[in-house]
């Protein structure tokens, strides 16, 4: 991020050979207003998001402005991946991702799960043995 904000600050310099202080007033509000959202986004997109899984499938709510409320039959699910990258794994976290029939969510993904939480859900959602999976 501050590589981004040293390079844009650099190319504002270079366009017109000098920097007003107007130019440079709105750069750094900017540069400000980006670290800030930067740092306080996830928790606030954290904060939510709400999920209820039940026999029926699972209902997933998110959304900070926009509220989005994505319901997932379990008749509908195809394939359920659980995804860790290095930072989830030092805090044990993971993403389920469900894939599923159809063009509308047909991936659906829940983010910062505890891995063994992600791990369950996958298991109750996956068609059981009698079911017709190849």
């Amino acid at each position: 991020m501050g590589m981004i904000a040293a390079g844009s600050l650099v190319a504002l310099s270079i366009a017109d050979e000098g920097l007003t202080w107007l130019r440079f007033a709105a750069w750094l509000t900017l540069a400000l207003f980006a670290a800030w959202h930067a740092y306080r986004w996830p928790p606030l997109a954290y904060a939510h998001t709400s999920y209820r899984v039940d026999n029926q499938g699972i209902e997933i709510r998110k959304g900070v402005y926009w509220r989005v409320v994505i319901n997932v039959p379990r008749s509908r699910v195809q394939h359920i991946d659980v995804s860790q990258g290095p930072i989830e794994r030092k805090y044990g976290l993971g993403t389920l991702v469900i894939y599923t029939a159809g063009t509308d969510h047909a991936k659906v993904e829940l983010e910062g799960l505890e891995h063994g939480r992600a791990l369950r859900i996958r298991q109750h959602l996956l068609p059981s043995e009698s079911g017709d999976a190849v």
